[in-house]
């Protein structure tokens, strides 16, 4: 399983500030992503997911800029998410250097949509979920009745999506649903959050997850990068 350093992109910056050297009070402390991806990768990070989180709130790519000097600093696949609503953003990622982006749910509802960005980014589009069963009850579906999750993932896959993001909100994953996920369909399911030690690591790694996205637990060296590396293979 992969561990997957996250950076929240805010106005060009991370924005959590980062600063390694904290405990040992060595180094300083940054919020400049490139500088936050570069510690990671060197650390033997295969891929950097990046939240542009002013993008969510537009409907489009906002800080690829950011994006840009992120790529331009290492050579590891970047993974962008907010603001990737459809093909013409995809295509804005890629320009500004990213190689995988994450569409949110909406985009089940919008096959067109779907079916034109997965042309664009092929296997390297995702689609986030959150999996809570009250928050797909919640969702404004344009059909008329709220789908399962697991008939939505069946749906996604069988429209193109070979990979999922799900976001649990801060709350602990279900190994059991993300068990039968990883079991059930031919995709790769990475767990965003809901990770705050190092000891529930392996329990993602043994239901079948493909990866887990670090953010602020990572940042804020609730977890250490190397420990959950270990944990994670």
């Amino acid at each position: 399983m992969q561990v997957i350093p996250s950076i929240d992109l805010q106005a060009g910056r991370s924005r959590l500030v980062f600063w390694p050297g904290a405990a040992t009070g060595a180094g300083a402390p940054t919020d400049r992503p490139e500088r936050i991806a570069r510690h990671f990768v060197d650390r033997g990070a295969p891929l950097v997911h990046v939240v542009d989180l002013d993008g969510a709130k537009a409907g489009g790519p906002v800080n690829l800029e950011a994006v840009g000097r992120i790529a331009a600093e290492v050579a590891t696949p970047l993974q962008l998410a907010g603001g990737i609503d459809g093909p013409d953003q995809v295509r804005l990622a890629f320009a500004a250097g990213a190689t995988r982006v994450v569409m949110p749910l909406a985009v089940a509802d919008r096959p067109e949509a779907l079916r034109e960005s997965i042309a664009v980014a092929g296997d390297w589009l995702a689609v986030g979920l959150d999996p809570r069963p009250e928050r797909l009850r919640e969702f404004p579906w344009r059909r008329p009745m709220a789908p399962t999750l697991e008939g939505l993932v069946g749906e996604l896959v069988t429209a193109g999506v070979r990979r999922f993001v799900l976001s649990h909100g801060g709350a602990a994953p279900d190994t059991t649903l993300l068990a039968g996920l990883a079991r059930g369909f031919d995709a790769d399911f990475l767990v965003a959050g809901g990770i705050s030690e190092v000891a529930a690591i392996p329990r993602l790694r043994d239901a079948g997850v493909t990866g887990l996205i670090l953010g602020e637990a990572l940042l804020a060296g609730a977890i250490d990068f190397a420990a959950a590396v270990r944990a994670a293979a």
